[in-house]
């Protein structure tokens, strides 16, 4: 959930929602998948297609359909909607390697001596 909610600080908090709207946002999209990485389509009112359609943009969901020959012949099309668990972890993590970063462009000079910093 943690992961989550940074993955949508880091994209939609960019944008401008707020940080009260991410949390919820985060709870709502979790209360789909619980602990499965998919979700069926059918499942979904309009309303939260639109909200799916939304993370898909974002690239935190995925989509993916399934094929299924009924026995009178038909052809039955199962839409599923997937969390992308490696994308989330690493826009998770954005915000916390741009500090590693920052700490290691910045400790580059604390090895320069005393010396080079008292030139005349």
């Amino acid at each position: 959930m943690d992961d989550v909610v940074m993955a949508l600080k880091n994209t939609l908090g960019k944008k401008g929602m707020a940080e009260n709207d991410i949390k919820r946002l985060a709870e709502y999209l979790m209360s789909f998948f619980g602990y499965t990485s998919e979700v069926i389509d059918n499942r979904l009112t309009s309303e939260d297609r639109d909200v799916f359609y939304m993370l898909e943009e974002e690239g935190l969901l995925t989509t993916t359909q399934e094929e299924v020959h009924l026995k009178k012949g038909k052809l039955w099309r199962i839409h599923y909607w997937i969390l992308k668990n490696d994308q989330i972890l690493r826009l998770a993590r954005q915000s916390e390697e741009a500090e590693k970063k920052g700490d290691e462009s910045s400790a580059i000079y604390d090895e320069i001596s005393e010396e080079v910093w008292n030139r005349d």
